[in-house]
């Protein structure tokens, strides 16, 4: 979908859109922080409070690649603005939830939001990421959820121990909105030439969906989602059950959730390098594995290390785990096929992303009740990272193949030339 130009200038508008994810982000961690104050004020059992963590996952789970259509109609910034509001309306209402029942349903009306804002965000970064920036750009926006955690987590958990949760829903309806004029104000204007039929947008999205690329990257992003929302999403659940008082439960899962931001910000700098996708994919599930089952099959209080201990497995798991989302992130262009649809490839990948999220909180607290610990949460871990490194070979041996017309081709005469060149990198890249 072309974009027009735009009187502002577009070489910072990859900041408004990283912004607007990070907002989203913050929806979804949110919640963590406050698990124990509401299962207290509405009785929620622990499965209860693993559905309220991934439920807002269940319309990307659902509805990628309808907004991936809603996408190529309207084009993509108007997705972007309508999820942002959505964001609010879902936050706002839910900070007047009396049960479980209308507090879901809000985190699903956050949900829709959410993934409006998530399969948008890479198409528009593509469209206005100078060609040197655009590897550090989606770099950030692979970081955007670690980013969302730490600062949902830490803030979160200062808040909430002296305000009451409600407050900290509405707070954050207020943040969902920042970005929205800041996003009308910098990001290009949907050309309204390059809106095509349903018809024609149907075509490019059927075309996608048969691809083999698109599905083999989205089951890889959920081997990593999965257990990555598993074990980050009640990582304050876990610590307090430990013992563990005060904010620091909050403090330290929000780091956890900074180092996941560091390893993807990190992997874009590899990237830029020219390093293949399974030197990078591989190695993270590995030690993804590794750290997982030293982090829970241990008994770490038997141990003189203690807590530090543990913390410092769950930082390498969450710290590694960032080079998946920036890898596949890169590669949007290079596995949508000629003639394909970019907002679809991202449609279908965040819907398979988004069943990994919507599962793993769940998966994780049914295993606790059922086995009266958090131990058996490396059975998760261990099972996604194996069949991860299977589908990562694959998707490895097809990087490089994609040509310059698989990628999304301006309307602006300007841009082209970069978009050529960018192209060009992406082939090498592979």
């Amino acid at each position: 979908m072309a974009l027009s130009s735009h009187p502002t200038g577009t070489g910072r508008s990859w900041v408004v859109i990283v912004a607007a994810g990070v907002a989203a982000g913050l929806q979804v961690w949110k919640v963590p922080p406050a698990v124990p104050f509401l299962r207290h004020e509405l009785s929620l059992s622990l499965v209860q409070a693993g559905t309220l963590l991934g439920i807002v996952q269940l319309a990307g789970m659902l509805g990628g690649l309808a907004v991936s259509l809603l996408a190529e109609l309207i084009g993509e910034r108007r997705c972007l603005s309508a999820g942002l509001v959505l964001l609010f309306v879902g936050s706002a209402g839910g900070g007047f939830a009396w049960s479980a029942a209308p507090l879901l349903a809000s985190r699903a009306v956050e949900g829709a939001g959410f993934i409006l804002v998530a399969v948008t965000g890479p198409g528009l970064i593509r469209r206005t990421a100078p060609p040197g920036r655009f590897t550090t750009a989606m770099g950030f926006w692979g970081a955007y959820q670690g980013i969302s955690t730490f600062a949902g987590l830490v803030v979160g958990a200062l808040v909430l121990q002296v305000m009451p949760w409600r407050v900290w829903w509405w707070g954050m309806a207020v943040v969902a909105l920042l970005p929205l004029p800041w996003v009308l104000a910098r990001v290009p204007r949907d050309d309204a030439a390059g809106v095509r039929g349903v018809a024609n947008a149907l075509a490019r999205i059927g075309r996608t969906v048969r691809a083999p690329g698109p599905w083999t990257a989205g089951l890889v992003f959920a081997c990593y989602t999965l257990p990555w929302m598993a074990v980050v999403g009640f990582l304050p659940t876990i610590y307090r059950d430990g013992g563990m008082t005060g904010s620091w439960p909050g403090v330290l899962s929000a780091l956890v959730g900074a180092a996941n931001a560091v390893g993807s910000i990190a992997t874009a700098a590899l990237m830029r390098r020219g390093l293949p996708t399974r030197v990078l994919l591989v190695p993270a599930f590995v030690v993804m594995a590794v750290t997982s089952v030293l982090a829970f099959a241990v008994d770490w209080h038997r141990l003189p290390a203690g807590t530090a201990g543990q913390f410092a497995c769950v930082a390498v798991f969450s710290l590694t785990g960032g080079a998946i989302p920036a890898t596949l992130l890169r590669m949007i262009g290079e596995l949508t096929p000629a003639g394909g649809s970019a907002p679809a490839t991202m449609g279908l990948i965040q819907q398979l992303f988004n069943a990994g999220s919507f599962i793993g909180p769940t998966l994780a607290a049914w295993l606790a009740t059922r086995t009266g610990d958090w131990h058996s949460t490396w059975w998760i871990t261990c099972a996604c990272a194996a069949i991860g490194i299977v589908l990562g070979l694959r998707l490895g041996d097809r990087s490089g193949t994609a040509t310059a017309t698989s990628l999304p081709q301006p309307a602006v005469g300007v841009r082209c030339g970069g978009d050529r060149r960018r192209a060009g990198r992406v082939r090498r890249s592979g």
